[in-house]
Parts: structure tokens; C-alpha cells; sequence
């Protein structure tokens, strides 16, 4: 795709949004939650809407500059916003408004990638679908400029796949009368290669993870396979129930008809909810996965406590009212419904263990995934391992905690 159509394609997806309704703004809330809201804004004095990810967004590429830029150019804007109190929450598709300038910055990536050849052009262009996404992010559901940007993101991931050296299939596997799509990349066709699959929190896309593949399982040889979490990405037809592994043990069940991997060599990687599906997962099929690693994966702790799940910024409330499919949201009988989605209440951590060894893996003092949720993972699983990922270096708590998880799967698959 050209500058210049990318460029069109842009203004026409995003042309009948001048005035669309604001992300922070998006999820209505039963008038008893939305004054616990209200008192708890005023209490905790966050000055964004959004959770910012800046360490999660220049490990998967980014410059930390260029973010930086971005994040000031949002917060200096004089438009109005749907709440003074959080910068990231500008109205209409302008400057200062998040998914605009995100969505600049991928136009920027996308010009660069024009300018490049071979595996830099492929990065920029890899990068420019980041952007998109994050200008998409956190990804509610009824959000219409999020849905445009990732339209951005699809396309532009699509691009880069066709500049990279490596190569990359979309998988289509038909569910329910509806399709999930998944990515596998490979560093080869010759021979079946080992393959894990990954997936990401509720507020990510299968399209973040290249550089999971570029960085650390390319160089091992080791196939990846991405898949959306449901209701999220391209899988937004089915609504999140506590059956958190449903989509991933259909993609699981159809590796057998991949001719390019080898399905006796499976790993598994969750990020956050992709966690909680990935250990649950393990237990359900544990004769076709090798190896599974979690990374702060909310398992039962903050599931089971309303308290703590009351605790949590509005954009996570938003994100989990969307996942469910509820369209006004009582904060007290969503903290009920979540109660159902912890590993611990299933009964799948309470009885037999698992063959799968698992790492559990997590920063320290994390409040969606605490060292006990790790723990009681670690019991359940045969050679299973928790570990506590120092947060002092979160920089390098990331690279760690990546090199550990490769180090994981790579003893069970190349074995």
C-alpha cells in the first residue's frame, strides 16, 4: 500500500468521526457505579484514562522518544476533552486526540518503510501496524475509530509480512459459523518446525507480538502462531465467558492439518488474560502441549476478590464490560461474573495436576497477577515453576522475563 492510498484510506475510514464519541466516555454505567466512579477519580488523581504501556511499546519496537512525543503532543492539546482530569481523553478525530496521533505516527512509519527495502522496510512497516493498534487501544468494542484504526493495523501487518525475510500465513479456521483467524510465522517450509502459540491480554492484538517472533523465537527456529483472545481482534464474534481457552483449543485441535509445523513440538505463551486461557489450556489438553509459560495472568486472586477488582483504573472495568458483552454495567455483579472466569473456582487448579510443566511468570507487586496466583499455578503443574520477575529493572524485567520463557519452551521442544 503507497503513502498516498494508506494516506486515503486513512481519511476515508476516519471521515465520518470528526465528532465521535470518546473512548473514556464509550461505557455506560448503572447510577450507583457510576458515583463509586466518580468518588474513586476524584481519590486517585490518575491523569490519564488509559494505562500507559511505554516499556511494553519500546520492547515491541517502538523509540521511547517517539512515544514520549507522541504522549506530549496529546497532553498539551487545547481541545476539549471528555474529562479535564485525563489528558488522554480529547474529543472529535483531531490533534490531541489519541487515536489521531497515534495513527500520524504509524503514517510516519508507513512513509519510512516507503523509503527503505528489505527487512528495514519490513520493521518500519511492522512498526507502523503497531501504531495503528495502539491507536486502537484498549479496543472497546462500540468504539468506531478504534475498529478504523484497526483496520490501519491489519493492513499494514499485511504489508510488512510480504517485506519480511521470514514467512507468514494467515490461518482461517472455520468455528461456529464464523471464522478465527490466526498467524503462523516461520522461519522456513522445508521442514515441520516446533510451534507456540501465543496470545495476548483483552486489550491487545495478535498483530503486537512481531517482535516476540523477530527477537526470540525466529532465532531458535521455533514457529509462531498468534491468536486474538475472544472478543477482541479478529475474533470480536464471540463474547468472553469464563470458557477463557475455547478459540485457542479449536486453533490447537486444527495444528494437526498444518503441514508446516510439528504438532508433537506445541508451547504455549499467555500475556495476561492470554495467561489465564494458556494454564487453562494445559489442563484440558495436556497430551498435545509440551510447554507452557504465563506472564502476569490474572489466575484467581483478583478474580475472586470484588474488592480488589473494584480497585482497578476505569479503563480495565471498561475493557472486561466490553469483553463480557454488557452494555450498562453494574460494578458490583460484574465483580460476581468474574468470580466464574478464576482458574481456582473452576476446579481445574483444585484437583488433579497438570503433565504440562508451566512457568508462571510476573513482575513484582503486580496487582492483576500476584506471586500467590504463580504459586498455585507452579503446585498444579508437574516440574512447574513460579517466579517473581525484580521490578526495579522493569526495562530489563521485560527482556528477563522473555529470555526465560524462550529458555522454558526451548528445553521442551528442541529437546
Amino acid at each position: 500500500m503507497s503513502e498516498e492510498v494508506s494516506k486515503n484510506l486513512s481519511e476515508t475510514l476516519f471521515a465520518n468521526h470528526k465528532q465521535a464519541k470518546e473512548t473514556s466516555g464509550l461505557t455506560r454505567y448503572m447510577p450507583s457505579s457510576q458515583t463509586f466512579l466518580d468518588g474513586k477519580l476524584e481519590e486517585d488523581g490518575y491523569k490519564w484514562y488509559r494505562n500507559l504501556r511505554r516499556m511494553q511499546w519500546s520492547w515491541q519496537g517502538l523509540d521511547p522518544i517517539e512515544i514520549e512525543a507522541v504522549l506530549a503532543k496529546i497532553a498539551a492539546s487545547k481541545h476539549s476533552r471528555t474529562n479535564d482530569q485525563w489528558l488522554d481523553t480529547v474529543m472529535g478525530y483531531h490533534s490531541g486526540n489519541w487515536t489521531y496521533e497515534w495513527t500520524k505516527l504509524g503514517m510516519l512509519h508507513q512513509k519510512r518503510a516507503a523509503e527503505l527495502k528489505g527487512e528495514d522496510a519490513a520493521d518500519e512497516m511492522f512498526n507502523a501496524s503497531l501504531c495503528f493498534s495502539i491507536a486502537g487501544y484498549p479496543h472497546l468494542k462500540n468504539d468506531n475509530l478504534a475498529a478504523q484504526a484497526q483496520v490501519l493495523a491489519s493492513n499494514a501487518y499485511t504489508e510488512a509480512s510480504n517485506k519480511t525475510k521470514y514467512i507468514v500465513k494467515r490461518i482461517e479456521i472455520p468455528y461456529q459459523k464464523k471464522t478465527i483467524v490466526a498467524h503462523l510465522h516461520l522461519t522456513s517450509t522445508e521442514k515441520p518446525q516446533p510451534v507456540v502459540m501465543v496470545s495476548a491480554g483483552l486489550d491487545s492484538l495478535q498483530t503486537d507480538l512481531w517482535a516476540l517472533f523477530r527477537d526470540h523465537l525466529a532465532k531458535k527456529n521455533i514457529a509462531m502462531l498468534t491468536v486474538d483472545m475472544p472478543s477482541i481482534g479478529y475474533n470480536t464474534h464471540w463474547n468472553m465467558t469464563e470458557d477463557t481457552s475455547r478459540l485457542h483449543q479449536v486453533v490447537l485441535n486444527e495444528l494437526y492439518n498444518i503441514p508446516y509445523v510439528d504438532h508433537h513440538k506445541v508451547g504455549l505463551i499467555g500475556f495476561r488474560f492470554g495467561g489465564n486461557a494458556m494454564v487453562r489450556l494445559s489442563f484440558l489438553e495436556q497430551d498435545k502441549i509440551k510447554a507452557c509459560v504465563s506472564l502476569g495472568a490474572p489466575i484467581h486472586d483478583v478474580l475472586s476478590s470484588p474488592e480488589k477488582l473494584k480497585q482497578m483504573p476505569k479503563m480495565y472495568l471498561d475493557v472486561l464490560a466490553s469483553r463480557i458483552g454488557k452494555t450498562a454495567v453494574d460494578i458490583h455483579s460484574l465483580a460476581g461474573q468474574l468470580m466464574a472466569w478464576s482458574l481456582k473456582v473452576q476446579g481445574i487448579l483444585a484437583g488433579r495436576k497438570t503433565r504440562v510443566p508451566i512457568l508462571a511468570m510476573s513482575l513484582e507487586n503486580d496487582p492483576v497477577s500476584p506471586y500467590s496466583d504463580n504459586q498455585l499455578v507452579a503446585v498444579y503443574s508437574d516440574y512447574g515453576k513460579a517466579k517473581k520477575i525484580s521490578a526495579k529493572t522493569i526495562t530489563q524485567g521485560y527482556e528477563q522475563s522473555l529470555d526465560l520463557a524462550i529458555k522454558w519452551l526451548e528445553d521442551e521442544l528442541i529437546r
